[in-house]
């Protein structure tokens, strides 16, 4: 039986290796000042790092909110307001 490929995962994998670049670069730009050359990371470097961890949130929570869905803690105070 052939494997299926999904179509939402593929594509927020290539979100999150841009978003953990991007967050990786944006760490060594911090610490290196004027010296910052733009090097990019290895996916093993974002990975031990945590860049891809911290990306994989970032990237679905913004998913979460385009299609205009409630976060657990916005729900939870919605819930709250109505006690």
């Amino acid at each position: 039986m052939p494997i299926k490929k999904g179509k939402f995962w593929p594509q927020v994998r290539e979100l999150m290796k841009l978003k953990a670049q991007e967050l990786y670069q944006e760490e060594c730009c911090k610490t290196m000042d004027e010296d910052f050359s733009g090097v990019t990371a290895t996916q093993a470097e974002l990975r031990e790092g945590g860049y891809m961890h911290t990306a994989k949130l970032l990237v679905l929570d913004e998913i979460w909110r385009n299609k205009g869905l409630q976060t657990v803690e916005e729900g939870a105070l919605m819930r709250e307001g109505t006690d």
